[in-house]
């Protein structure tokens, strides 16, 4: 083995899960398991298990700042994952310290809806999403809810899920990766459907007879993974699908809630 050679690291900027089943948490569980090291800017904490989240709080765009600046002057980033930003003035700081960087490989998993339908970024914070933060990915992975808020549209069936696509790059997205796990109606088929400049892809996956916490988190920090160990795209997306099934296959029952937790590895 080579000791003197560099781990890749990859910066994710998302929300704290205290419960340790999605957010930061996922994240760095993905990244060790993927061979990178991860380092992180906290966008806001939560008091959360495996149940319920009980309170939160947004970090202030100055303590960010503070986080962000002192990984850059030290760290060489390879690639960046963004998840739950929290609110419009996170949102802004995000962006702009982006824009100063120029850091590439940047993943964004939209967190604007949770998974008991409340909005977690106003429609300010969505337009700086769509303006200033979308331009700056590489591919953006939404769900089923995120994408309705940020198209303001309503995905039905696989045909609306192909015009969300086209509808995402025309906004400024360089590629797309729509999962499709929370879309309506009980198929046993789960369709995601990556697209870019030069086509589209379908994903398809049994749907398992059990839910899971940190999916999204978990496919969007192995894509960037992948972009940090110099993977192209589309096979950083591909090996980033496999890996969350494989994940999603060992889940296991944790606390008293009915969601199960990831096995990373």
């Amino acid at each position: 083995m080579n000791r003197s050679a560099r781990q890749p690291v990859v910066l994710s900027i998302a929300g704290s899960d205290s419960g340790g089943l999605s957010g930061i948490q996922a994240d760095l569980k993905t990244f060790a398991a993927l061979g990178v090291h991860g380092v992180t800017a906290v966008t806001a904490l939560t008091a959360q298990n495996s149940r319920e989240v009980s309170a939160s709080r947004v970090v202030s765009p100055a303590l960010l700042l503070s986080q962000l600046d002192a990984l850059h002057a030290d760290f060489r980033i390879a690639a960046v994952k963004i998840g739950m930003l929290g609110n419009v003035a996170v949102a802004r700081a995000v962006a702009g310290w982006l824009e100063r960087t120029r850091l590439r490989n940047i993943v964004l998993d939209p967190v604007v809806v949770a998974s008991s339908g409340r909005r977690l970024l106003s429609a300010a914070g969505l337009r700086v999403l769509r303006d200033r933060l979308l331009p700056l990915a590489m591919v953006v992975t939404p769900n089923v809810p995120e994408i309705e808020a940020l198209l303001a549209c309503r995905v039905a069936d696989a045909a609306d899920l192909r015009g969300a696509a086209l509808a995402l790059r025309r906004s400024g997205a360089r590629a797309v990766l729509l999962k499709g796990g929370h879309a309506r109606g009980q198929d046993t088929v789960i369709h995601d459907l990556y697209a870019d400049a030069r086509g589209a892809r379908e994903f398809t996956h049994a749907r398992l007879p059990y839910s899971a916490r940190g999916t999204g988190c978990t496919l969007s920090s192995a894509i960037a993974a992948g972009l940090a160990h110099g993977r192209p795209l589309r096979d950083a997306v591909n090996d980033a699908e496999a890996y969350l099934q494989r994940c999603y296959r060992r889940a296991l029952p944790v606390g008293n809630g009915t969601a199960r937790a990831l096995v990373h590895g």
